[in-house]
């Protein structure tokens, strides 16, 4: 082959690679140029808006009675009945148990015979002193005897009064044999059985009756706690409604809603050394008698409302290395920038934001994966996407810590 065949050998060659790179670099850049012009990333958002938010708190109790009454014997003897069934209902003056009566019936007659004799006496000693009173206005009798009729008509007089008394008591040591209950409610069982000897006062109850509609619900809370609700009230943030007593809610040993809301009635003045806590006292209606006597609950008190809330769904608040709660808003020209917030409490599944954002801002609710700081973002309303993924559709959650 000679140098001129060469010569064109190596054009040929040169042009098929040329060729070749062109076409390379054409292919390459496409997928750049497509990238480039592809969809904009989306997120869901939420717009900031102020409005009042009714602030509560969650406090521990015990179910107590509105009214207790222990059933003691005012006067002893054998227990001849017990007139209830045990875990009842009984009405106030209802007989309980009837103590024998015999020795107090038979003291209310003796001492009624001797009313009975005293005032027979006082007919004869008045008539005498009546009589000398006329006497020793026309000096018939002597002073003296009529000083004497008419003191002993003062004595008989005071006796009769003394047996009147006496007759009474008998009555109500009588009275007293017909155990009776002292207010309505539920009765528990008897401590004692017929033939059982009881004694005057004694210490230990015959049975408790207690009230159960309406209960108590003592709930306990921290003095600094009690501290911090009131600067907020002096200092505007939070409001109570003048002349209204808080609403209470209850949530039962299992987590259910209690269906009937109670009212808080009052606090003690008085913190707890040891604990540095206060009792707090709701009053509930139980018509069912669901809630018992020692009964552990949950209390959900009304502190007061915050005027100009914001709230931020907890899917939305992440924590940064520090520690310090972080927002991804949509700020200017759809760019994605975090902020940190301060929050101060939640609020359902929400957070009580105090600083950090304002009405409007706009903050990611879902697509974190795709909300870089600085990137440019579709907006779209979170509520609104949520109502337009198909059913069955699962929605990415936010990661928060």
């Amino acid at each position: 082959m000679d140098s001129a065949e060469k010569i064109k050998q190596m054009a040929r060659t040169g042009l098929l690679i040329g060729t070749l790179l062109l076409t390379g670099c054409k292919q390459d850049s496409s997928p750049a140029k497509q990238s480039a012009a592809g969809p904009l990333p989306e997120v869901g958002i939420m717009t900031i808006a102020i409005a009042p938010v009714t602030l509560t708190m969650e406090l521990t109790g015990r179910i107590a009675p509105h009214m207790i009454a222990e059933v003691r014997p005012q006067v002893g003897g054998i227990i001849q009945k017990k007139l209830f069934t045990e875990g009842s209902e009984v009405k106030a003056g209802q007989v309980l148990y009837q103590i024998d009566p015999a020795t107090y019936q038979a003291a209310h007659a003796s001492a009624r015979a001797a009313l009975a004799r005293a005032e027979a006496n006082l007919v004869t000693v008045r008539l005498k002193a009546d009589r000398y009173r006329e006497l020793v206005a026309v000096n018939a009798v002597s002073r003296q005897e009529f000083d004497d009729a008419d003191a002993l008509l003062k004595q008989t007089v005071a006796e009769v009064a003394v047996n009147q008394a006496a007759v009474e008591a008998a009555r109500i040591n009588l009275d007293f044999t017909s155990v009776k209950a002292s207010i309505s409610g539920r009765i528990g069982r008897s401590t004692v059985t017929n033939g059982a000897l009881v004694t005057e006062n004694q210490g230990a109850a015959m049975a408790t009756i207690q009230q159960l509609d309406p209960v108590y619900v003592d709930v306990t809370q921290t003095s600094a706690e009690l501290l911090r609700l009131k600067r907020n009230l002096a200092s505007g943030e939070i409001t109570g409604k003048e002349g209204d007593q808080a609403k209470v809610k209850l949530l039962l040993e299992d987590g259910s809603p209690y269906p009937q809301e109670g009212i808080l009635k009052f606090s003690e003045v008085n913190v707890e050394p040891s604990t540095g806590s206060i009792t707090l006292r709701a009053i509930f209606p139980n018509p069912g008698q669901l809630l018992l006597p020692g009964m552990f609950v949950h209390a959900i008190v009304q502190e007061g409302v915050s005027e100009e809330a914001i709230l931020i769904p907890q899917r939305g608040v992440t924590r940064n290395p520090k520690g310090e709660a972080v927002v991804m808003l949509v700020g200017a020209e759809d760019k994605v920038e975090p902020r940190i917030i301060k929050v101060s409490r939640t609020v359902g599944d929400s957070w009580l934001v105090t600083e950090g954002v304002k009405a409007g801002d706009r903050v990611i609710l879902e697509g974190f994966q795709k909300a870089r700081p600085g990137t440019q973002v579709k907006a779209v309303p979170f509520a609104s996407k949520a109502e337009a993924a198909p059913a069955g559709s699962s929605q990415p959650a936010a990661v928060t810590k």
